[in-house]
């Protein structure tokens, strides 16, 4: 694949990269290299057209037609794999080493909404076993996959997800239930089948008696909804162009890889599509994503690293990520850190992004019980606009309530054993921020346990309704940093130590 790609800090040629000088000074005077080396996959010239092997007329199931055409690349030692313009139906893709997975622009690949034909499967994260559907695209342990051209790829999600009546209009909401489906106690969620809605607590069941008996998950099988693209232990990952869309969950999640490219990438997703993050890299070295638009119901740049005590065993980082030129929509979280984040994240730069109408802009959050280092994150020249929730977000109780929320008071604070479960969140630089319209300007909270540490803002500017709110925080220091909010005191800081928090007027 001869691309050649030129900016400020790294030059991509003949599947190989270069990555020039581009250092962040800290606090300390050392200066950290923050953007990564990223090897491009090298894919054989061989090519095949898919129609030779498919039907692109939107109605007939071309499952076998790709394993075929994919294995009659494999054969050649690999190549790129031509769509061209249809509707290509299809149940799951399982990808090749050595694949260019090439969509002509005016080809859709159309995932299938038959659930059926996703089986049940045990997926191994080093060691760690889980039961999952199949993802309508997937790879274990590959080298040099690409899927790129201007195509859309589309999940068949909306067979999957559940959906809340609060997200859509009573019009939509009254068509989506007379489609079929249940409802359920309250009558404010839909979901796809009664086997999907009671599959919550069945799983939980089985997780906690450690089956991995496919048979005992069968009667849950809708409910565990699969990752759109789920790649695991693979290297050299190219995604380049096109439209991602309709996840059953999550819709790109590169796990465990090295050297990933995500470039020129769209990820349309519905608002009110349920748990549709846009992009989830986890556990991943060395990666670029650039150049993105994303527009989904969930979080949109969002960096992970594994769950509580698996994340743990497992034990790899995400690290070495360069985030860049990228938009983000509608999302909860513009770029997001968390809340799965137990085996870490550090070395990251994020640069010259936008976020409009995101519910928060640049969010990170994780939880007593996760554990994990977040550390050394360098965020430069952001701007949002419209932002319904917090321009800033650090949240340590993610899906709880922190004691002064429960009260209403002061409270007592409750400072629980630090341990390997203690999550932990330091060496953030934030610089060079505008925002233009939030509802709060800046949240950080830590825990009484475990401040938040080493907070860097410079150059921010926020209009708001209301201002900062600091607690359990240590080392937090802004500096040029102004509030222009309508409502109550512009700073609120509570248990804060060794911090310069002053605004300017």
């Amino acid at each position: 694949m001869k691309r050649l790609f030129f900016n400020p800090s790294t030059i991509w040629l003949a599947g190989a990269v270069i990555t020039l000088a581009v250092t962040v000074t800290g606090v300390s005077g050392k200066v950290l290299l923050v953007a990564p080396a990223v090897a491009a996959p090298s894919i054989p010239t061989n090519a095949v057209n898919f129609a030779d092997y498919g039907t692109g007329d939107g109605i007939a199931l071309n499952t076998e037609a790709f394993e075929k055409a994919i294995g009659a690349l494999a054969e050649k030692g690999g190549g790129k794999l031509i769509v061209p313009p249809g509707i290509w139906l299809t149940g799951p893709i399982h990808l090749r080493s050595n694949l260019n997975l090439h969509l002509e622009r005016g080809a859709l690949i159309q995932f299938s909404r038959d659930y059926q034909l996703y089986p049940l499967t045990i997926i191994n994260m080093k060691g760690e076993k889980e039961v999952d559907s199949t993802s309508p695209i997937s790879g274990q342990n590959l080298k040099n996959v690409a899927i790129t051209g201007g195509g859309i790829i589309d999940g068949g999600g909306d067979a999957w997800r559940p959906l809340k009546q609060g997200k859509v209009t009573e019009r939509e909401w009254k068509e989506v239930v007379k489609s079929g489906g249940v409802l359920d106690a309250k009558g404010t969620t839909w979901w796809p089948s009664r086997a999907a809605m009671n599959g919550d607590e069945l799983v939980k069941k089985l997780i906690k008696a450690g089956s991995l008996k496919l048979s005992d998950y069968e009667p849950a099988h809708q409910f565990l909804r699969p990752r759109m693209l789920r790649l695991i232990g693979c290297k050299k990952v190219l995604l380049e162009g096109g439209t991602f869309q309709n996840p059953p969950s999550w819709t790109l999640n590169p796990s465990l890889c090295e050297d990933v490219s995500i470039l020129d990438v769209q990820v349309r997703n519905s608002p009110a599509a349920q748990n549709s993050d846009a992009l989830d890299v986890e556990s991943c070295r060395r990666a670029v994503i650039r150049g993105c638009t994303f527009d989904v119901g969930d979080d949109g740049i969002c960096l992970k690293s594994g769950k509580d005590a698996v994340g743990r065993r497992i034990g790899v980082p995400t690290e070495d990520v360069l985030i860049e030129g990228c938009t983000v929509y509608h999302a909860h979280g513009g770029f997001t850190i968390g809340s799965e984040m137990s085996g870490g994240v550090r070395n990251v730069r994020v640069n010259n992004c936008t976020f409009m109408g995101t519910d928060i802009g640049l969010r990170f959050k994780s939880t007593r019980g996760r554990g994990g280092v977040v550390e050394n994150i360098y965020v430069s020249n952001v701007r949002m606009e419209d932002i319904p929730g917090n321009a800033i977000n650090f949240n340590m109780y993610y899906g709880y309530k922190a004691p002064l929320e429960v009260s209403g008071k002061t409270p007592k604070v409750e400072k629980v054993p630090v341990t390997e479960a203690t999550p932990q969140f330091r060496n953030i630089y934030i610089n060079n921020i505008v925002c233009r319209g939030a509802n709060a300007a800046i949240f950080l909270q830590g825990l009484p346990e475990m401040p938040i540490r080493g907070i860097f803002l410079k150059n921010v500017s926020i209009t708001s309704k209301k201002g900062v709110f600091v607690t359990d925080a240590e080392g937090i220091h802004f500096d040029h940093v102004q509030v222009d909010n309508e409502t109550g005191p512009a700073l609120t800081q509570t248990r804060v130590t060794n911090s310069t928090l002053e605004l300017l007027k």
